[in-house]
């Protein structure tokens, strides 16, 4: 099997797991958001600094560390990208256990549309007539459903917003996948500590020696695994690929939402994700006739 395959196949499984993952946080379900973020923290950090010890690239592991910390830009953007995942984490938590699936698969579907405005904004990058209408139709689509709903639906907005913030620092940070998620735990593992032992030292802590205090250790394994085969597959194959597979897991969350947990799917949320759906078409087209001319140069 050539690397493309082997890349396109841990990929593929990263995506799936990522489009699976609201199971795990519903058998959570009435555990709070934030108790959960604050594990998910403590146990990646925990799984993360075994897998590096294990890998042997605990000497790299430093090294990063060290050269990072050296300059205070590079640090302050490793903290923002955290402070940032964080707040995605709990959002996508809340959102799955407040019965808002929908609303998580709306806002990794708009997620690669911010990123490309910011791209624009930010990173002064240029794009064509078909990714600015495709823009247009995902904000289009947004502002029908907050019109006929009267409600801005902020989960999705605050998951596709934070999202695209988090790689945006990240490109700017350009840290290796393994080492930077992490030097993100570190940097909010204080908090998360200090968060669960009140909790536990005024005995309304999940924590116990039970299925839940299982699954809450397991939130390390369920935040990395998908994370370091995206990793993988991501360094062997093409970006135009990594594209088209990205919107795996939030077709998954749509179809959970509205077959196993049986949220209501209207004609507003039909229309909302068929704009959208058409402006990641464009996109999507527009992106890989670009990567196909960069590669012929």
């Amino acid at each position: 099997m050539n690397d493309e395959k082997v890349g396109t196949l841990y990929a593929t499984f990263a995506y799936i797991l990522w489009g699976f993952l609201p199971l795990y946080w519903k058998i959570l379900e009435y555990v709070p958001a934030w108790e959960i973020l604050a594990h998910r923290i403590i146990w990646s950090f925990a799984f993360m600094m075994l897998f590096i010890f294990v890998i042997r690239r605990w000497h790299l592991f430093m090294t990063e560390c060290r050269t990072l910390f050296t300059d205070w830009r590079t640090a302050l953007g490793i903290a923002a990208a955290s402070i940032v995942i964080s707040i995605n984490w709990v959002t996508y938590i809340w959102a799955v256990n407040s019965d808002r699936v929908l609303d998580a698969s709306l806002g990794y579907y708009i997620n690669p549309l911010i990123s490309v405005l910011f791209g624009f904004i930010f990173l002064k990058e240029r794009f064509s007539k078909l990714q600015w209408i495709a823009i247009v139709l995902a904000l289009t689509g947004v502002g029908y459903m907050t019109y006929n709903f009267g409600d801005v639906p902020w989960a999705a907005l605050l998951l596709a917003v934070s999202f695209a913030i988090y790689g945006l620092l990240k490109k700017i940070v350009n840290l290796n996948a393994i080492f930077g998620l992490a030097i993100e735990t570190v940097i909010v593992l204080p908090v998360a500590l200090i968060y669960i032992i009140h909790l536990e030292w005024v005995q309304v802590g999940a924590m116990s020696l039970s299925w839940t205090g299982v699954l809450l250790i397991g939130t390390g394994l369920a935040t990395a695994i998908p994370l370091l085969l995206f990793a993988q597959g991501a360094k062997r194959i093409p970006l135009s690929l990594v594209g088209f597979l990205q919107y795996i897991a939030p077709t998954i969350m749509l179809l959970l939402g509205v077959f196993l947990f049986n949220e209501p799917f209207t004609s507003v949320h039909a229309i909302t994700f068929t704009l959208i759906w058409i402006g990641l078409t464009l996109y999507t087209y527009e992106r890989v006739k670009q990567l196909k001319q960069i590669s012929q140069v």
